[in-house]
Order: structure tokens, then C-alpha cells, then sequence
């Protein structure tokens, strides 16, 4: 199974992936990760990557698309694969169709976990970190047995800056805005498949594990 998977921060991608991984045995492909071993390769796309990120610069497209392409080409993807975190425009999926087409293959479903907003805020901006020894906690899902303090440590509990109410709804209006023409890409395409995000981690698997069965049916 070929599958990408999609989703706003907090909507609980990463959780869902390693579940998806664990059961299908198909690799989890990050775009992160593709950087890190085309550079540790030392092989001419990682070596262009790195000369960018040195530099705090984005990747061009181009290298991108090539690293995706060499990394899809691998053995451990014969039998199908995960993709988190790329595409993230309509220009790069369409450069994916193209790889794909050319391997002989195609995107089975392009999943996305789906939350509204109200609940990804309360989820990122609840989550609290100890001043002396880095435990993390949050107010609804894992809070402290007293409020501001920890229970390691008996140290000051803080919200980072990236986690306060502003910032989070600043980034989940840009992921939106960036996000919406690929969903629409993959939605004429009729991969694209939304699995509600807002139950029990366990209930969201069990969704997408029906979803996945289908392919084999």
C-alpha cells in the first residue's frame, strides 16, 4: 500500500503513523528523515541538501524531488510505503505522480487526520514543561498533581513561547492556507480519504485500519 499521510499540527499524525507502521510493515518515509540519510550517504542530493540547511535556507523543489525519488526506489519500498511530510504543494505532488508513474505504482490513499481547530488549540496549548528538569506535562491529558508544579522535581512548570494561544493559531492558519489546494489536488484525484481525529487514539486506528483493509479486499 502506497499512502500519504496528512494532517494539522496536534491532530496526532506521528502516533498514527508508528500504529500504521507497526501493523503493515510499510516504511515511514519523513521528509526529515530522507534528509538525513541522503547527507549521511554523502551522495550528491544529500550533499546539495545540506549545503542549504547549513544555511538555514529551505531545499529547493528540485533537490527534494530527487531525494523523494531515490529514497522511493529503495527495496524496503516494494511493497508499499508511508509518506509524512511530502508533498506539501501541488507542484511537489505532481512531481510525485510522475515518480510514481514512472516505478509502476500509485498513491492508494492520501489520508488525513482530521480535528478542528478549537480542540488542536486545546491540545497544543496546554502542554507545560519543568523549568529544572525538562518533564512535560499537559493540563488536560497529563497534568501535574499540583497545578505549576512537578511532580519529579517539585520544580516551576512553563509554556514554552511557541506553545501559547497566539503563536499555535498563527501556525495552524498558515498550515491551513498552505494545506487546502493539495487537499483539493488529492481530492479530484479521488485519493484523498478524512478519518476523524477527534476520538480515542485506539478508535482512530481502528478507522484507519478499516480503511487500509479495503485495499486488500
Amino acid at each position: 500500500m502506497n499512502l500519504v499521510l496528512m494532517g494539522l499540527p496536534g491532530a496526532g499524525k506521528g502516533t498514527q503513523a508508528e500504529k500504521i507502521v507497526g501493523k503493515y510493515g510499510i516504511p515511514h518515509i519523513s521528509t526529515g528523515d530522507m534528509f538525513r540519510v541522503a547527507i549521511k550517504e554523502g551522495n550528491e542530493l544529500g550533499l546539495q541538501a545540506k549545503s542549504f540547511m547549513d544555511k538555514g535556507d529551505l531545499v529547493p523543489d528540485e533537490v527534494t524531488i530527487g531525494i523523494v525519488r531515490e529514497r522511493l526506489c529503495k527495496e524496503d519500498c516494494n511493497q508499499g510505503f508511508l509518506l509524512d511530510g511530502f508533498p506539501r504543494m501541488v507542484g511537489q505532488a505532481e512531481a510525485l505522480e510522475n515518480i510514481l508513474a514512472s516505478l509502476s505504482k500509485k498513491i492508494d490513499f492520501v489520508i488525513n487526520i482530521d480535528v478542528n481547530q478549537e480542540i488542536l488549540m486545546e491540545r497544543l496549548t496546554g502542554r507545560r514543561i519543568c523549568i529544572s528538569c525538562g518533564s512535560t506535562y499537559h493540563l488536560i491529558f497529563n497534568p501535574s498533581a499540583v497545578e505549576g508544579v512537578c511532580d519529579r522535581c517539585g520544580g516551576d512548570l512553563y509554556q514554552r513561547t511557541d506553545d501559547n494561544a497566539e503563536t499555535v493559531q498563527n501556525r495552524l492558519q498558515v498550515n491551513q492556507k498552505q494545506t487546502k489546494p493539495l487537499f483539493d489536488f488529492y481530492e479530484s484525484k479521488g485519493y484523498l480519504r478524512n478519518v476523524n481525529g477527534q476520538q480515542d487514539i485506539c478508535k482512530v486506528f481502528d478507522d484507519l485500519d478499516q480503511l487500509l483493509g479495503s485495499l486488500h479486499e
